[in-house]
């Protein structure tokens, strides 16, 4: 056999779950995602969504995703650097700049490629990139593409990310990148003390990821920058539109000087077509809803509090989450598999989370909240949860 292929075949994880019945990939839903879901001809509780905001099934969403589709076409056939620039495009930089707090922002045509290629486009071969060892992996993914040198610190240990920009040369460009929300775990970056180290030395520059936080956190939802109260210090701000803003792609937003730059330099940005006209659309509907509605919020937070006591009342453990997503540790992995196949018949769809999206020891189930779920719905799950995690003998 060929080599490639005897590498490729090497690789059979998913057919010993298969063969276990504990396979938990590809599920297929059959219709809009909301807080039930129908799945295998039924209908199961949705605790396994990004849509922080509810409004993936948004009637005035969806209205303005058919509305573009039928001004714009289906499409843009081409890069926003050449022929693929909608007013709608410049429209929703023009609106997203001005919402989380800078000067502009840019529009890529996913969440992925806006780190992969801005972090590798930032520095150079003499400068240094710093990430949190628990940094999505498309951060992971952007650091690799980049000719800096690469430091990673243990999670939120400031003491060792504060070692590692002092020991870095005082010319060379710092460039700190974190997730403002971990997307598994639930917890938050310390970002006044990030901000911190960025003003005791020099070249600092900070970038936050804030896939997980936009739409949650903060005034009217303009994310954990703001949250902190930290905009101002802040370098770069990075979002997506496939969580809170009910759509699909991604921004980078900053000041004038460094937007140039990227607009003209990120291959991610040059080198793709640009995102759908009902994409853009969407996420510019989903913007305004969500500034226009800060009654979604306060429910999303007051459903997100009554989760965790309940979760902690049941003896759990959840972590040091501070947001609406909520890790249930398993710290097995075919027992994490094996719950959530459980759950799925007791009719609750929540997403395992297995290496490399956790450490081997850390696996655990992942329970996401939207500000459309109920406290009856969050009963119905987690009483549920508490049986399979009863059966499977993770809680007495």
């Amino acid at each position: 056999m060929n080599l490639f292929y005897e590498r490729m075949a090497k690789y059979d994880l998913p057919q010993q779950m298969k063969e276990k019945g504990i396979y938990p990939y590809f599920r297929e839903i059959s219709g809009k995602q909301g807080t039930e879901v129908e799945m295998d001809g039924r209908s199961v509780l949705m605790f396994g969504s990004n849509a922080y905001t509810g409004l993936t099934g948004d009637d005035r969403v969806i209205r303005a995703g058919i509305a573009a589709m039928e001004k714009y076409g289906s499409g843009c056939a081409g890069s926003r650097f050449l022929n693929g620039t909608l007013d709608l495009h410049v429209q929703l930089e023009k609106e997203l700049a001005a919402f989380v707090g800078k000067d502009e922002a840019l529009c890529i045509s996913t969440g992925f490629t806006v780190n992969s290629g801005v972090i590798s486009c930032l520095v150079g071969k003499n400068d240094f990139i710093f990430c949190d060892d628990r940094d999505h992996a498309s951060i992971v993914d952007g650091r690799r593409l980049s000719f800096a040198k690469q430091q990673k610190y243990k999670h939120n240990d400031m003491k060792q990310l504060e070692r590692l920009v002092r020991r870095a040369p005082k010319n060379a460009v710092k460039l700190i990148v974190v997730d403002g929300v971990f997307s598994m775990e639930g917890d938050l970056a310390p970002l006044p003390d990030i901000v911190a180290i960025k003003q005791k030395y020099q070249n600092v520059v900070i970038m936050v990821d804030e896939a997980h936080g936009l739409g949650v956190f903060g005034r009217e939802g303009r994310g954990v920058c703001d949250h902190f109260g930290v905009t101002g210090d802040v370098d770069l701000i990075m979002g997506t539109f496939s969580k809170s803003l009910a759509s699909i792609g991604g921004f980078i937003a900053g000041d004038s000087v460094v937007i140039n730059y990227l607009r003209h330099n990120v291959r991610t940005y040059i080198f793709s077509a640009s995102a759908t006209p009902a994409a853009a659309a969407s996420a510019l509907e989903a913007l305004h809803i969500i500034q226009q509605e800060p009654e979604r919020l306060a429910h999303l937070w007051e459903v997100t509090r009554y989760a965790l006591g309940r979760f902690r009342e049941a003896g759990f453990e959840i972590g040091q989450t501070e947001s609406p997503i909520i890790p249930l540790y398993v710290r097995d992995l075919e027992k994490t598999f094996r719950v959530t196949k459980r759950s799925f018949e007791e009719g609750v769809f929540i997403n395992p989370v297995i290496p490399p999206a956790c450490a081997p020891q850390d696996t655990l189930v992942r329970f996401a909240l939207m500000a459309t779920h109920t406290k009856e719905q969050v009963d119905r799950a987690v009483e549920a949860l508490v049986r399979v995690f009863k059966e499977e003998q993770i809680l007495k």
